[in-house]
């Protein structure tokens, strides 16, 4: 599994990727699409624009936009914030991601996290700051598997840290 930036010649299994999760109404944790009005091309911009911070909405912060691959199909999503503000500190965290729903249960995941935390590393972030719904067993399963340990619940959000 490789998590890379999209191109545009990943175009068609994106789509197809955007599609299954709105067709199963699954959470896109890590990969943000405004179904209504959506341009691949102008996506492609506004991922390069958000990653050197340019361009960003009022109260968001730089991010790094990418998607998971096992061969040239699209498996998830990872969004790497490259600093908190107060929401992401309370409830989403450096890094956020999700598996496309045919695609779950494969370790996806666990591996796309991994590679995420490395980039995070790389990019100065020392501690991360992961999150999870205190529901999401699966996702407490991918943190703890990549080192996340527990600082606490707040509103029904886990937050681990992964050093």
């Amino acid at each position: 599994m490789e998590l890379r930036r999209p191109t545009l010649d990943d175009k068609a299994t994106i789509l197809g990727m955007m599609q299954e999760f709105e067709e199963t109404r699954s959470a896109h944790d890590g990969g943000f699409w405004d179904t209504e009005n959506f341009d691949y091309e102008n996506w492609l911009l506004n991922n390069a624009d958000a990653e050197m911070g340019l361009n960003i909405p009022e109260g968001w912060v730089p991010t790094i936009q990418l998607v998971g691959f096992e061969g040239e199909k699209a498996v998830g999503f990872l969004n790497l914030r490259l600093r908190l503000n107060e929401y992401l500190l309370q409830h989403g965290g450096h890094i956020g991601y999700s598996v496309r729903p045919s695609e779950r249960g494969k370790g996806y995941a666990k591996a796309m996290l991994e590679q995420g935390v490395y980039l995070a590393i790389s990019k100065n972030i020392t501690k991360i700051l992961v999150t999870c719904n205190e529901k999401n067993l699966a996702s407490r399963a991918v943190i703890l598997a990549n080192g996340g340990v527990l600082e606490d619940v707040r509103e029904g959000t886990e937050r681990y840290w992964v050093q």
